[in-house]
This record gives C-alpha cells, structure tokens and sequence, in this order.
C-alpha cells in the first residue's frame, strides 16, 4: 500500500470519528435518549451528517485505494483531499442549515466520482493492458 493514501484515508477515518464524537455530545446536549434517533432537529441533522458520511466512506475508501494503486499514489491522495474538505463543510454547513450543505455535498461528490472512475478505467487497463 502507498504510505500517502493510507495516510490520507486514516485522516478521513478520523474526520469520520469526530462526526461521530460530535453527533454522540449532540444527542446528550439536547436529551435525546438512546436508542432514539430522532426528537430534536438539531440532533436529527448531527445523525444526517454522521449517515450521510459513512454512507460517503463506503464509496471512498475502496476507491481511493484502487486509484492509488492502478492511476497515482499523489493524485488519489489529493483526491482525498478533496473528500476531506468537502466532508468538513458539508458537516458545519449541515449542523448550522440543511440548506448549506450543497458546496461540501459537491466537492465530496466531485472526489469520489473521480476516483471511481480513475480507479475503475485504471484496473481495466492493468487487465487489457
């Protein structure tokens, strides 16, 4: 494994971990008992952001790997970047106003559609080639 993009998909592992921390003192800040998962829209908007991430991960991940091994260790990794950065402000741009979480939502997008498509055409072309 590239030592730069296992790097950057531990630092979105632990962006991840902090919209969890931060979704967990939400839910005691505002009284919402476990296992509920909803009964305060400020809580209700930590939970989206806390889904809407793993949901992103599970896209993330696996590509930001295959495209760091059959296109480009350096570009995967600023790839990564992007994700990172997009998920922060979809984040802060979801907790203060659902409506704002489209410039993050975007960027997030962005990323991990280049990197499925970088990573899939890459090993394609490892197999054809």
């Amino acid at each position: 494994m590239e030592p730069l993009v296992t790097f950057v998909a531990g630092l979105a592992l632990i962006e991840y971990y902090v919209i969890t921390v931060q979704c967990g003192r939400a839910r005691g800040r505002l009284g919402v008992p476990a296992p509920a998962m909803t009964g305060h829209p400020e809580f209700e908007r930590y939970v989206r952001v806390q889904y809407n991430t793993i949901e992103q991960l599970v896209i993330f991940l696996p590509a930001l790997f295959a495209f760091g091994h059959f296109v480009s260790p350096v570009w995967g990794a600023a790839l990564g970047g992007v994700f990172i950065v997009g998920r922060a402000l979809f984040a802060r741009g979801y907790w203060q106003d659902p409506a704002k979480r489209g410039p993050g939502f975007g960027l997030t997008l962005l990323a991990n559609t280049l990197l499925l498509l970088g990573a899939t055409v890459g090993a394609l072309w490892a197999v054809v080639g």
